[in-house]
């Protein structure tokens, strides 16, 4: 049985924070959305954090760019970026404005819209795997870079939103090394996962890539 969840909408306060204290708060929250045909709602269970310019794990490490220029604000918004020529992955964006941090949503649990999630991710087995890793997760929500910008604190008639739901207690959140990062960024503890949850993603290190030729 689901237990019923908080339908409120999160302000933006809740994203004008650092990225440490807003990733692990995002456990359990519902994101909503809004499809042409039709809502689908997660419970989110795994995200990870990313600093901005003090994070050499981030998009937006070396600065500013066309395709980063979302994560420098306003927080509460989404960041949609295209990842090995095939997948789409959502962030949102949180910290003031004018600091580029976000959180990655990389797992969560589809409790509306089972139907129209299957019909994105026609490879899940079970329904636990629809949205398991960043890129399941976009593409079962049917995300792509028109959303990127996305306000998800404007209210029930945005694309994206996220409401209340049940925040998870700390002591059944856990955290260790973001899945695929290398390099000076590849130790920090800054993945976040409900402790148990079987729609968390494996955890992968990060593989150096070969050059050819």
């Amino acid at each position: 049985m689901i237990e019923s969840t908080d339908r409120t909408p999160l302000p933006r306060d809740f994203f004008d924070r650092p990225v440490l204290e807003v990733a692990p708060d995002l456990l359990g929250r519902t994101l909503v959305r809004l499809t042409d045909d039709g809502p689908i709602e997660l419970r989110l269970t795994e995200v990870e954090a990313y600093a901005g310019e003090a994070d050499p794990g981030s998009h937006a490490y070396r600065g500013r760019t066309a395709r980063n220029a979302v994560m420098f604000g306003p927080p509460g918004h989404a960041y949609v970026y295209f990842t090995y020529g095939m997948w789409h992955c959502l962030n949102l964006v949180c910290g003031p404005e004018g600091f580029a941090s976000g959180v990655l949503l990389r797992a969560g649990e589809v409790r509306v819209g089972q139907d129209l999630a299957r019909k994105r991710r026609l490879s899940a087995r079970y329904d636990k795997e629809l949205a398991k890793g960043p890129a399941r997760l976009a593409t079962a929500l049917d995300v792509d870079r028109t959303l990127d910008g996305t306000d998800a604190c404007a209210g029930p008639d945005s694309p994206l939103s996220v409401l209340t739901g049940t925040p998870i207690p700390p002591d059944q959140v856990l955290t260790g090394p973001r899945t695929g990062v290398g390099g000076d960024g590849a130790t920090h503890p800054w993945r976040f996962w409900i402790d148990g949850d079987p729609t968390v993603s494996p955890y992968r290190a990060h593989t150096p890539r070969r050059r050819r030729g």
